[in-house]
């Protein structure tokens, strides 16, 4: 459920306190471990931290006039959430933040990159903190863009023992000639 709150501030003041608790909890160990690059405002109706246009110009691929999502922070109808787009995915780091969760002993309720808990309890809290730790923002971006290339390139092949969707080069440069 989206917010409508403008800054973060309005945001918490909205929420019920025990929720305000919960998500300012959680916000103090983003904020203590983020790398000074990222910045904190509201993104998706949300708490969002992301990296701004002057580090990353180009800005999020599916809207470049949003900077580059990183993590947020929501406080949905039934949850509250924390999506931590570092952890989406295969990879190394999502496989250490799933390993080192489970020797905590709490419960991982997670999505693809969205966290959900009911109160800050659930939450191996140091585990968050070392996973952002563990990507400063020029590390994120090279991340994002290799996933970006992977996954263009896969669109251009199309699945294995399938013809690839993209016109082959004599196919454009056939098209390109019609059109002069």
């Amino acid at each position: 459920m989206q917010s409508k709150a403008t800054n973060v501030a309005q945001y918490l003041s909205g929420l019920p306190v025990e929720r305000r608790a919960a998500l300012e909890a959680v916000r103090k160990v983003l904020l203590a471990n983020l790398d000074k690059d990222y910045e904190e405002g509201m993104q998706y109706g949300m708490i969002g931290y992301y990296v701004p246009h002057r580090v990353f110009p180009a800005g999020y691929h599916c809207d470049p006039r949003q900077p580059l999502p990183f993590a947020g922070l929501a406080s949905q109808k039934n949850h509250m959430s924390l999506y931590l787009m570092c952890a989406y995915g295969p990879g190394p780091l999502a496989e250490w933040f799933r390993e080192a969760w489970a020797k905590t002993g709490k419960k991982l309720d997670m999505g693809k990159a969205c966290i959900r808990f009911k109160k800050v309890e659930d939450l191996a809290l140091d585990v968050i903190g070392e996973a952002i730790r563990r990507v400063p923002v020029e590390k994120y971006i090279d991340h994002y863009e290799e996933a970006r290339r992977m996954m263009n390139e896969r669109t251009r092949k199309g699945p294995p023992g399938k013809k690839a969707r993209g016109k082959s080069a004599n196919e454009s440069a056939r098209t390109a000639r019609k059109k002069s």
